[in-house]
């Protein structure tokens, strides 16, 4: 059974450097494997990681659905179902102590139910081989509500230094309550912290309910790798983020 952490916050908490912080520790520290799974449209994790994308799972359900309409013959006599899965195993990224699988988005236009629907099932298939698996959430709450986010056992609601984005996490929690989704545990880290706001913002946060894992402090590193387009997997271990994050992973106490 695979330990499953998921991210949560609105845009431009940074929750994909979280996450991309959370699998180096994962690799580093528990020596995974470990899954990692971008589920949001605007895929970026594979940057934080440094790897190459080579196909999304949007792309393939939409040459999946042009297979279809053409009506053009599939090799070896597969079903459909099969097809898919053979070409969502052929979609994984391998990288040295953890692979990767990108959702995308579907090229064509209308409702993205049938992607989401796929990236629940096959995370949930792919899962059984890892024993964890860090799913990049898109940002908001729509996730929630369409249940992709499911089966986690921690949730990290990410939020930057501000009462909105606190705000923001409690919405998620209170919306976790709701649609009675299956988390064993959701903690808020408050990311990006640059001055003495930090201390004000977790009273805060812990005044509306919310358990405050840690702060994680603004680091320079972050936007300079950012910048020259550097993975979060080539930080010096004196970073001030990678230690954060590092001590709150080693807190929560993760399986």
């Amino acid at each position: 059974m695979s330990y499953l952490i998921a991210l949560a916050g609105k845009g431009g908490t940074g929750k994909t450097s979280i996450a991309g912080l959370t699998v180096r520790y994962l690799v580093e520290k528990r020596r995974g494997p470990v899954l990692a799974v971008d589920a949001d449209s605007n895929a970026c994790l594979n940057e934080a990681l440094g790897v190459e994308v080579h196909a999304t799972v949007g792309q393939l359900r939409e040459s999946s659905l042009e297979t279809i309409r053409s009506g053009a013959s599939r090799p070896g006599g597969l079903s459909m179902e099969e097809l898919f899965e053979y070409q969502v195993n052929q979609a994984l990224i391998e990288a040295k102590g953890f692979d990767l699988i990108v959702m995308g988005r579907p090229e064509g236009p209308g409702c993205y139910c049938a992607a989401n629907n796929i990236i629940r099932k096959y995370t949930d298939m792919l899962s059984e081989k890892y024993p964890y698996v860090v799913i990049d959430n898109e940002a908001g709450m729509e996730h929630l509500s369409r249940r992709t986010t499911h089966k986690v056992n921690l949730l990290l609601m990410v939020s930057d230094p501000t009462v909105k984005g606190i705000q923001t996490a409690k919405r998620i929690d209170s919306l976790i309550d709701e649609l009675k989704l299956d988390i064993d545990r959701r903690v808020l880290v408050i990311n990006r912290v640059a001055g003495d706001e930090g201390g004000k913002l977790r009273d805060y946060a812990r005044d509306l309910g919310l358990e405050v894992a840690g702060l994680v402090p603004q680091d320079g590193m972050i936007f300079e790798y950012d910048l020259e387009g550097k993975p979060l997997f080539e930080l010096p271990a004196d970073s001030p983020s990678l230690c954060a994050v590092y001590g709150i992973l080693e807190g929560l106490e993760i399986d």
